[in-house]
C-alpha cells in the first residue's frame, strides 16, 4: 500500500459530533455490529496508518497498523471513557509503533514523502543533497523523538493531547519536543558541516 504522507495527514479524520455519538458508536462496536466497527476503522485508519508510517517507516506501517486495529477492537471492550476515544486510540497507535520499533532494535527508514510532511520553514525539497540530510537526520533520532515530533509537529495535536496520548505530563511533553527538535537542528548542521568538508 502507497500513501503519500500529505495523503494521511490531510484531512484529518471526519470525527463524531459528541460523546454521545463516541459512546454510540462504542456500544454497537462492542455489541458485535459490522457496520460500527467499519465505521470506526474509517473513521480513524489515515491517521492511525499516517502516525505509524512516520514512526516505523513505509514498510513496515501496514503490519502496524493492521495490529493496532485488531488491539482497538479487543480492549474496546475495556474502554473506560476517561479520555476521548480518539485519544485512547492514538495511544495504541503511539504505543505499538514504538514497541514495534523496539523489538525489531533497528532505525526506520523515512520515506520521501515524510519530509514534505515536516512543518518547517520553507526549504527546496528538490534539492536531492538536502532532502538526504534530512531523512538521515530523521533516522537518527530516537523513536520516542519521532513520535512527539510527528504528534505535534505532523499531527497538529496540542501539548495537552500529546502528553495524554504519550501518557506523561504537559512539562515533560513539551521537555521532549524541545530536545526532539534541538536533536533535529544538531544532526541537521553536522550533515551540513560534513557536506562542506568533502
Amino acid at each position: 500500500m502507497s500513501h503519500s504522507l500529505v495523503e494521511l495527514a490531510e484531512p484529518r479524520p471526519k470525527t463524531l459530533t459528541s460523546l454521545s455519538d463516541d459512546a454510540a458508536l462504542i456500544a454497537a462496536c462492542r455489541r458485535g455490529e459490522a457496520r460500527a466497527m467499519e465505521l470506526l476503522y474509517h473513521q480513524y485508519k489515515r491517521r492511525v496508518f499516517g502516525i505509524i508510517h512516520r514512526i516505523v517507516g513505509a514498510s513496515d506501517a501496514e503490519e502496524v497498523a493492521q495490529e493496532v486495529f485488531v488491539r482497538v477492537f479487543r480492549a474496546l471492550g475495556s474502554f473506560r471513557g476517561e479520555s476521548a476515544l480518539s485519544t485512547w486510540i492514538y495511544r495504541l497507535t503511539v504505543n505499538a509503533a514504538l514497541s514495534y520499533v523496539a523489538k525489531r532494535g533497528r532505525r526506520n527508514e523515512v520515506g520521501d514523502d515524510a519530509i514534505s510532511a515536516l512543518p518547517a520553514e520553507p526549504v527546496p525539497m528538490s534539492d536531492p543533497a538536502l532532502r538526504g540530510r534530512i531523512e538521515a537526520a530523521l533516522a537518527e533520532l530516537p523513536a520516542g523523538y519521532r513520535a512527539i515530533l510527528v504528534l505535534h509537529d505532523v499531527e497538529g495535536l496540542s501539548h495537552e493531547e500529546c502528553a495524554e496520548i504519550l501518557d506523561c505530563r504537559i512539562g515533560t511533553c513539551k521537555s521532549q519536543l524541545h530536545k526532539a527538535r534541538a536533536r533535529m537542528r544538531e544532526l541537521l548542521g553536522k550533515s551540513g558541516q560534513g557536506k562542506g568538508a568533502a
